[in-house]
């Protein structure tokens, strides 16, 4: 039940840093609570392998903080790779004169 909440307050997390950190226009609207949800799920999972308890406060702090960062990264390497590439293929399609 624990994982549920965390995959769930994962995927908030992710849908408010979409609307925190600009950029949001170079990716869809389910991609961060996506990622936010997975990473968090992946991290608490892999915390419970490491004999972590689900009462504990530590693999809430861990799990939740590292869904965070790892949302972040993913909104900062989406950003610019979107940027280049669709800069990239203007100057594709436009023969070099854009």
């Amino acid at each position: 039940m624990e994982l549920l909440f965390v995959t769930i307050i994962g995927a908030g997390i992710g849908i408010t840093l979409r609307y925190l950190i600009p950029g949001r226009d170079a990716y869809g609207i389910a991609l961060m609570p996506a990622v936010g949800g997975a990473a968090t799920a992946l991290i608490w999972e892999g915390l419970t392998w490491l004999g972590w308890k689900y009462d504990g406060g530590w693999i809430w702090v861990v799990s939740l903080v590292g869904g965070a960062l790892v949302s972040i990264a993913t909104i900062i390497l989406t950003v610019r790779l979107r940027r280049v590439g669709d800069a990239r293929l203007l100057h594709q399609l436009s023969g070099g004169r854009a």
